[in-house]
């Protein structure tokens, strides 16, 4: 893609125009007229994620108009008496929204059902995200690019970069083609472009793909104290077992998981089920959950148990059916036989999912030291 783009504005010769240019000795007419010769080979090789990034004014969004003007002047409309999942294509099933959702780091199923003005700047950010994805994988175009002006520029960076990799994940799971353009290049890591166009250095790079940055978790046994914190994120109710065993996964001193786990009553060797997992809402979407779901299942495993667990949860259902971690001993359903009849009753309101712990057991020392810190 090779262009040459000319912005040109009028501007009236006032007598302040005519001072400042007589200041600094430039001409009256400085500043009229911008241009930028640029090129982007982007057919020289198959690509789903671009970078355009730089400091303001350096002409970011000024090109990404002129290569993608369809896609850069859409703007979102969102009805504030209606849940957001009633702003996404009419064309698409629920399941598929939700998982566009759930892919972009946005699983919090309470928040899905409120309208998109009362978020937090943060879950826009994602909700915008995923209906922009939306939008494409409804209306798919040969070569058509999915353009997001000012990409992250309102939100935490943290929330910013863990969100770049939730993004960029779900791209290339649906085969889309996806540019973002931002004046915040810290999210180069997490993103994994294939290419990065600098316009105020008139650079294009591509890029080879290389892991995202490592999060290193700290886990530990916690009391219950921390659980109101995570609550009001839980998909299903707010309640948590008084005898419920409770671990919390931080990152940089922050809380970003909560873990609670009981005794499982029935037939078979000693067993522990997982009563509650939630990661909160800036974190979600780069396996933070289910890895410290893990650490825990592996815990038990160290000390002799079996781990077991239930979910409803569409993300992580799908994420343990492909995990080697874990094995499915019940396919999603209304109901299992081995239930009480009050969990059965419960569970015929909506399709859960039955997994055990089948990955490496903790080493028994170690599995100790978490369970007695």
């Amino acid at each position: 893609m090779r262009t040459t783009i000319t912005v040109t504005s009028s501007v009236r010769a006032t007598p302040r125009v005519a001072q400042v240019a007589g200041l600094f000795d430039l001409p009256v007419d400085a500043g009229r007229s911008l241009h930028w010769d640029v090129d982007l080979p982007l057919g020289e090789r198959p690509w789903s994620i671009g970078l355009i990034t730089g400091p303001s004014g350096c002409g970011k969004t000024t090109i990404a108009r002129a290569l993608w003007p369809e896609q850069t002047t859409r703007k979102q409309e969102w009805d504030a008496e209606c849940a957001l999942l009633d702003g996404f294509p009419e064309t698409l099933p629920v399941k598929q929204i939700v998982a566009l959702l759930s892919g972009v780091g946005f699983s919090s199923p309470p928040a899905w059902l409120r309208p998109f003005h009362v978020l937090s700047t943060g879950q826009q950010f994602r909700v915008s995200l995923a209906r922009l994805l939306a939008e494409a994988v409804a209306n798919p175009v040969a070569g058509r690019a999915v353009v997001c002006d000012e990409y992250s520029s309102v939100v935490d960076r943290t929330v910013a970069q863990i969100g770049s990799a939730a993004v960029a994940r779900t791209v290339r799971a649906h085969g889309l083609a996806f540019v973002a353009v931002t004046c915040h290049d810290d999210v180069e890591e997490w993103l994994q472009p294939d290419w990065v166009y600098r316009p105020a250095e008139g650079r294009f790079t591509w890029r080879c793909l290389r892991r995202r940055p490592a999060l290193p978790l700290r886990i530990v046994r916690c009391q219950a104290s921390a659980w109101p914190l995570f609550a009001p994120h839980h998909y299903l109710n707010t309640d948590l077992a008084r005898s419920a065993v409770c671990f919390l996964a931080t990152w940089e001193g922050r809380p970003v998981a909560f873990s609670a786990w009981m005794n499982f009553v029935g037939a078979g060797p000693p067993t522990r089920r997982e009563h509650r997992t939630v990661t909160l809402p800036d974190f979600q979407g780069v396996g933070i959950g289910n890895a410290l779901s893990a650490t825990v299942a592996a815990m038990y495993c160290g000390l002799g148990l079996r781990a077991v667990s239930t979910t409803t949860h569409p993300a992580m259902t799908h994420a343990r059916r492909r995990s080697p971690l874990w094995r499915m001993r019940r396919a999603p359903s209304l109901a299992a036989p081995e239930q009480g009849l009050k969990k059965v009753c419960h569970a015929t309101r909506r399709l859960t999912a039955g997994f055990e712990y089948v990955g490496p057991a903790l080493p028994r020392r170690l599995a100790l030291a978490l369970m007695d810190a």
